[in-house]
């Protein structure tokens, strides 16, 4: 009873919680997504900012959540879409092309990853005019890169 009531009192701690979920083994899938998907964001963030892929790979294999490495590509390619330069393109496409050759994103998550764009950029065309141009270019990078099918390739939707 004793240990039960300071756990108790542990796990309701805000700062010490944290720590004692973790300690405890609800990291990875336990994970909440709105958590992960904001870990995903600062982890492309800070990749354009030093260029550093594996310090990428070990932020993304850390989270323990390789179910959810379509959210990457899927920010990635947001990323490079809404980006006016031609840097993040090239650092992104670098990225993906790393982790692709390093087989820590699979066939499966970067088809899926793509195929939410693919659904959603009509959306984000009316933020970012340029976009599907911009998407078209991405993706025959992509394949040219042998990291997307020519079926993901010809899925690549245009105006």
């Amino acid at each position: 009873r004793a240990a039960l009531d300071r756990a108790t009192v542990l796990l309701s701690m805000t700062k010490g919680g944290k720590r004692i979920d973790n300690v405890w083994g609800s990291g990875g899938g336990q994970q909440s997504v709105k958590h992960l998907v904001k870990e995903i964001d600062m982890l492309l963030k800070e990749y354009l900012l030093s260029g550093d892929v594996l310090e990428a790979e070990r932020c993304l294999q850390e989270l323990e959540v390789p179910h959810f490495h379509h959210e990457l590509v899927y920010e990635a390619v947001v990323m490079v879409l809404e980006s006016t330069g031609e840097k993040t393109f090239k650092m992104i496409l670098d990225l993906l092309k790393y982790l692709w050759t390093s087989s820590v994103i699979t066939m499966d998550q970067m088809k899926r990853g793509y195929e939410r764009v693919y659904r959603e950029i009509p959306d984000i065309n009316l933020d970012v005019p340029h976009s599907y141009s911009v998407l078209e270019r991405f993706v025959e990078e992509c394949f040219q890169a042998g990291m997307i099918s020519k079926p993901l390739r010809d899925l690549c939707p245009s105006r």
